[in-house]
């Protein structure tokens, strides 16, 4: 069985999670708590981390059974195949959520004007600019060597 990773209507993560538990399917819905601000109070909610996203562990030949369900929309596919996430990314997710030294997590796209350390290769550890980010690949600029590159973006971050 493989871990899932189906895209619902926004705002509807947690409710398709619980219709999926109930007929079953092994589901995973990543919550954090956040303070929120009313104008006449302050109320701690649970939100999704990943907004909407479920994760879904079930048999390749089962995937279809996740469509009964009202709000889910499709899953998510990466190079052409459903996405499959496995079982140690999930345990991390699982084990910095429960971690009680870590207070807050949030997530960021990255986007053009960012900076960022390359981790790897002949130019390990130089800074770069993002430019253009597409599918795959990367146009970085790295103003101390007065260059411009393109990069896979797997080897970039």
């Amino acid at each position: 069985m493989n871990w899932y990773v189906v895209y619902v209507q926004s705002k509807k993560e947690k409710k398709v999670a619980d219709v999926l538990q109930q007929m079953q399917i092994e589901v995973y819905c990543p919550l954090i708590k956040e303070v929120r601000q009313w104008s006449d109070r302050k109320k701690t909610i649970e939100s999704p981390l990943f907004k909407s996203y479920v994760f879904v562990r079930l048999h390749d030949k089962d995937r279809s059974n996740v469509f009964s369900v009202p709000g889910v929309v499709r899953y998510l596919f990466w190079l052409g195949q459903p996405a499959i996430v496995r079982d140690e990314e999930i345990s991390i997710i699982k084990k910095w959520l429960e971690d009680d030294s870590i207070e807050e997590i949030t997530l960021h796209k990255l986007l053009p004007g960012d900076e960022i350390l390359i981790k790897n290769g002949l130019l390990k550890d130089k800074k770069a600019v993002i430019q253009e980010i597409g599918k795959k690949r990367m146009r970085l600029a790295l103003p101390g060597l007065n260059i411009i590159i393109n990069a896979k973006i797997k080897d970039v971050v």
